[in-house]
């Protein structure tokens, strides 16, 4: 396996990349920023930590030290074979793992799209500690499986139930260069002019080095296959938390955050009209206001 780095930041941007070894992965991370406060970034599908260009040095301006890993099956990072590898079960293992490799005294966790499926699945069972949660655009599991049953919503679910096909999924978005992955970003983007060509072939040659698209299919198909999302007891979040949502997710209805209250007492919720599911990259001037508030 060949673990060439996919981002190379400008040295002034202060971020650094690195590889960290967790629970049996090799994990590419972009780092900033020091101290005993951890703001763990935690990227979806079809991303990777690069999504997180925009928050990094707000993070790091506020005292924050900074890691956004690619989680197992993007990027460079390490590549397991099988479904199994991705069940939840397992890929909170790797924030738990990688919240203990930091040393770090406080631990503030912010995700998007996959990265919010598994860090609510981490906060639900109380893997460690948190002091923050930040969820953009995933719903809570309770307000998921209840929406699921609707079919306003699983008609825009529908890429879930094509992603369980054997290798017509995978073949499909890497055909023509990853063309297919860039076009997820700008036929769902409201404010396309946030897309560039040059942000999007980020994405594209990360999805398709040998076995991405694969594994970052997996993640879907380990979703419905195992028991994992479903065995989160009464599935109470006890941790102050902040929800981001852009109002024009094409996959996500906002009806799916009516009620997250009743699991997670502590929340705050901001939507944001106009922007996309792509939030935190769309509306980076707005997540970041919002984040700097919440934070502080």
């Amino acid at each position: 396996m060949s673990f060439s780095f996919s981002w190379n930041p400008a040295p002034a941007s202060g971020i650094a990349m690195q590889w960290i070894e967790v629970n049996g992965q090799k994990l590419e991370m972009a780092t900033a920023g020091e101290g005993s406060k951890l703001a763990l970034c935690l990227h979806g599908f079809p991303e990777l930590h690069y999504s997180w260009r925009h928050q990094i040095p707000l993070l790091v301006q506020m005292g924050y030290r900074v890691w956004a890993p690619n989680l197992r099956g993007y990027g460079g990072s390490s590549k397991p074979e099988g479904v199994d590898s991705y069940r939840l079960n397992t890929l909170v293992q790797d924030i738990a793992a990688l919240i203990d490799a930091s040393g770090a005294e406080e631990v503030t966790l912010i995700a998007h799209d996959w990265g919010a499926i598994i860090a609510w699945h981490f906060a639900i069972l109380k893997i460690r500690p948190l002091a923050r949660l930040v969820i953009m655009n995933v719903p809570h599991p309770k307000c998921a499986q209840r929406e699921m049953r609707h079919w306003y919503q699983l008609k825009k679910s529908w890429y879930i139930f094509f992603f369980q096909l054997p290798g017509l999924p995978e073949w499909l978005p890497g055909r023509n260069g990853g063309e297919r992955i860039k076009r997820a970003f700008s036929r769902m983007a409201v404010d396309k002019s946030r897309f560039p060509e040059d942000d999007l072939q980020v994405y594209a040659n990360a999805a398709s080095r040998p076995g991405a698209l694969r594994s970052m299919i997996n993640y879907y198909r380990a979703l419905l296959r195992t028991p994992d999302v479903r065995q989160i007891g009464d599935g109470m979040v006890h941790v102050p938390t902040l929800m981001i949502w852009g109002e024009e997710d094409s996959a996500i209805d906002i009806r799916c955050t009516d009620g997250t209250k009743e699991w997670v007492p502590d929340l705050e919720l901001h939507r944001l009209p106009g922007v996309s599911h792509w939030v935190q990259q769309e509306a980076p001037e707005q997540v970041n206001a919002i984040l700097r508030e919440w934070l502080d």
